[in-house]
């Protein structure tokens, strides 16, 4: 039960860091969408802000729980 829990977290931190290059990959696309609505206009510097820490905290979310998986799969505890 331990063992299948550890592969569902590595799947699901694999699946953070993807989710966070594909932030980084529609980034464009969404600002210029977002630069024809009048009212985000003048935000958009802070707009663009907010989705480059959002894929960041994703890619960094993902890369810790991996860290953590391999660090108990080889023993070790990377917590102390």
């Amino acid at each position: 039960m331990e063992k299948q829990k550890k592969i569902i977290q590595l799947i699901w931190a694999i699946a953070l860091i993807l989710m966070g290059i594909g932030v980084f990959y529609q980034i464009p696309y969404k600002m210029q969408q977002l630069e024809h609505i009048k009212q985000f206009s003048s935000e958009k510097y802070f707009i663009r802000f907010c989705f480059y820490l959002l894929g960041f905290l994703l890619i960094g979310g993902g890369l810790k729980k991996i860290y953590k998986y391999y660090g108990k799969s080889h023993g070790k505890d990377p917590d102390s």
